[in-house]
């Protein structure tokens, strides 16, 4: 089971606070512009806190196959036999390293990242490669 870092959901939800204060802020002070930057910025972070919050687990593998979250907060079942591939694309940028685990079902691409899994996508790969067979 791979999930979300309570930490990190933690500081999501803080920093949607702390964007929703700047708005009332910037709202009492008559700072137009800052509203609107301070608003959607705590919608779309308190969103992400939420969704952290009510689907922790993003993957998780048994002996029939693996569920993913699909949506915002649902779960989708996908049997081994459903899964086509599993690979991990590395790219390199600017110098950093970024790691993203792609897991195709044929009819979708279900894509994590390192914040979604808590681990390295390599790591979690090569667990999933090992169980499917």
């Amino acid at each position: 089971m791979w999930r979300v870092r309570r930490e990190q959901a933690v500081l999501k939800i803080l920093g949607a606070l702390v964007c929703a204060g700047l708005a009332v802020y910037w709202w009492v002070e008559g700072d137009l512009r800052g509203v609107i930057l301070a608003v959607p910025a705590a919608v779309l972070v308190g969103a992400m806190g939420l969704r952290d919050v009510l689907a922790p687990v993003r993957l998780a593998a048994d002996e029939s196959g693996i569920t993913v979250v699909h949506g915002f907060a649902g779960k989708r079942h996908v049997p081994w036999e459903a899964i086509w591939d599993i690979k991990v694309d590395v790219r390199r940028r600017w110098g950093i390293r970024s790691e993203m685990l792609e897991i195709d079902t044929g009819d979708y691409l279900h894509i994590f990242s390192p914040h979604d899994l808590g681990t390295s996508p390599t790591e979690v790969a090569a667990v999933l490669r090992r169980r499917g067979t």
